[in-house]
């Protein structure tokens, strides 16, 4: 039976950055996967060419019951840290939009940015073998489709549910759930909403129509794009508030965020009274947009028609529109898992669990979920970091 100092679980983000550590550090080091290649998520970010991190991570952007916990991993190993990797491998990047850092190039560059680390560090690599099972005497006894393997340190970096297509399954939490730990409910984030088949026709008309928008929940609200689908509402604003958002909960949409909607409709009113309501609209919105809202409050006529209640009306429901998604597009095209690895169970500092000496969680398994725009990425690389400064 070949032993190792450390069996790692998940060649991802968070499973190769450990693995790039513990083997910097002299640890004899076994990295696992049941895929064929490493980092598929990382592979295909960002269109293919990976959001790998954001310029302003901070605590409020990361959803976890407990939002500090991530802080001293991603205070230790901050985004410059691994900017500087990038810059050290020659990857050329370039800011997109609030923070979001892209490569110029393909993402594979950070994969072979990842292998040449993995290969220097001395790590051994196994792909397509699967993990059948775990006991825990003095080391741990792993099970795995190839062979069965001893090790002092065992680090669960398998990540969530989300796009089962690229192979996620929820390995991590029933490793979880053998040791006993708690895990937070799990359920799909940064993930397009759907509607109610009554709802959705008016809606999927308008597919690929897309507004900037501000959509919020209670205190929360993103500006960002929205897109309108054949199965609802996508686009950033809606992704990121779909970490927020559960089942029976109304969203406030602003479709025209920032726009002086109904001072523009009484301007135009007294100048050009004679045009349809909805030609008025169609240069503040999208045509189909624009047909929609007026259609949806049932205004007819001209705009010398309409008086200032039924325009201020009609600014009401582009601003302050009322939607009640009755889901989302699942775990099929989720980017991250919300919930986890209940972090109550994990030392913050090394990710080790508090009641299971050797065995880690990183990376996505854990109650961490960052906003879209790279914070997920941080946090694989961040706890990757912090656990293989003492596995």
């Amino acid at each position: 039976m070949e032993y190792y100092d450390v069996v790692i679980i998940g060649a991802g983000a968070a499973g190769m950055m450990c693995a790039i550590e513990a083997g910097r550090r002299g640890r004899s080091v076994l990295l696992v996967d049941h895929a064929k290649s490493v980092g598929e998520k990382i592979r295909i970010s960002g269109g293919g060419r990976c959001n790998f991190t954001n310029l302003n991570i901070s605590r409020e952007k990361f959803l976890s019951q407990n939002p500090r916990f991530a802080l001293s991993a991603l205070s230790r190993f901050t985004q410059w840290d691994f900017i500087d990797m990038v810059i050290q491998a020659g990857i050329e990047y370039h800011e997109k939009t609030l923070g979001q850092l892209f490569c110029n190039g393909k993402s594979t560059q950070v994969i072979e940015m990842l292998l040449g680390h993995l290969q220097d560090a001395d790590v051994e690599l196994v792909l397509e073998t699967d993990f059948l099972d775990v006991q825990k005497q003095d080391q741990y006894i792993v099970k795995l489709s190839g062979a069965i393997v001893n090790c002092e340190s065992l680090v669960v970096a398998c990540g969530g549910k989300s796009i089962p297509k690229m192979g996620a399954t929820g390995l991590g939490y029933e490793i979880a759930k053998h040791f006993g730990l708690n895990i937070i409910e799990t359920r799909p984030a940064l993930v397009p909403l759907t509607f109610a088949e009554q709802d959705l026709g008016p809606i999927a008309a308008m597919s690929g129509t897309s507004v900037y928008a501000s959509v919020k929940h209670g205190r929360t609200s993103f500006e960002e794009g929205l897109l309108f689908t054949h199965r609802g509402l996508s686009g950033p604003s809606i992704l990121q508030i779909s970490s927020y958002w559960k089942e029976g909960d109304t969203l406030s949409v602003d479709l025209a965020f920032s726009e002086p909607i109904l001072a523009a409709l009484q301007k135009k009113r007294s100048e050009y009274g004679r045009i349809a309501v909805q030609t008025a609209l169609a240069d503040h919105l999208p045509k189909a947009l624009a047909q929609f809202v007026v259609s949806n409050i049932g205004i007819k006529g001209n705009l010398a028609d309409q008086s200032d209640k039924r325009l201020m009306e009609l600014d009401d429901a582009i601003h302050n529109w009322q939607i009640k998604p009755v889901g989302s597009e699942g775990y099929r095209t989720a980017e991250v898992t919300l919930g986890g690895v209940d972090t109550k169970e994990l030392n913050a500092k090394t990710m080790e669990v508090n009641s299971v000496q050797g065995l880690y969680f990183i990376g996505e398994v854990v109650d961490v979920t960052g906003w879209l725009g790279g914070y997920n990425f941080q946090w694989a690389w961040s706890s990757g970091w912090a656990a293989g400064q003492v596995v």
